[in-house]
């Protein structure tokens, strides 16, 4: 099983960490070691003090594929989720300030808390609603028609390097409104249904 990331997907997030928007997807990954389900808590770290949240739409790949062509990529999705995308951006900076590798800062262990998966047939991937809220306040709302990639260009574009199979996550990008977390916090993530109700994803509480 495979954790595949997408950055700066969405402009208004790339434009509030002064990053340029990507020509193509910035594609990078987590390890398996990332994952925090259950609604299990987080525990912050001793090699950060400065971790974000980054909510995004995760979708679950359902069948294996390489080399996905445009006209049949969403048949390869077959549920939705939210995730965290935990940022150790101290770390980050640091790294590429000397041009190395930041795996440290977004693969860290417990640095991807996953929700329940709901079927993705009813929803349209170009119209996904979701947002976060902490400690009661909402600090993130995106919508998946504002992706700069659309999910089905991400399919393509990650198969041509990376095999897909049943089971792989993506990561689909992060909308404006990241900030940093603190031990206390509650972070709440909500995804819009298709029948407009709105369903409480993944919870996660910081200690």
């Amino acid at each position: 099983m495979k954790i595949l990331c997408i950055g700066r997907n969405y402009a208004d997030h790339a434009r509030e960490l002064n990053n340029p928007l990507p020509e193509a997807p910035m594609v990078f990954m987590k390890p398996p070691t990332a994952l925090l389900v259950n609604d299990k808590p987080f525990y912050y770290p001793d090699f950060s003090t400065d971790i974000h949240y980054e909510l995004e739409v995760v979708v679950r790949i359902g069948r294996n594929g390489r080399h996905v062509q445009p006209e049949f990529a969403s048949k390869y999705i077959d549920q939705i989720g939210l995730g965290l995308d935990l940022t150790a951006r101290d770390l980050q900076e640091q790294c590429k300030k000397k041009g190395h590798p930041w795996e440290i800062a977004k693969g860290f262990d417990n640095s991807a808390p996953l929700s329940e998966f709901v079927p993705a047939e009813p929803f349209s991937l170009d119209d996904i609603e979701f947002w976060l809220v902490r400690n009661g306040e909402e600090v993130q709302r995106g919508n998946t028609r504002d992706l700069i990639f659309p999910v089905t260009d991400l399919i393509v574009h990650v198969s041509k390097y990376f095999k897909l199979q049943q089971g792989d996550l993506l990561f689909t990008g992060t909308p404006a409104g990241v900030g940093p977390i603190q031990k206390g916090d509650l972070l709440e993530g909500y995804l819009r249904m298709p029948d407009g109700s709105s369903q409480l994803m993944l919870s996660c509480e910081v200690k």
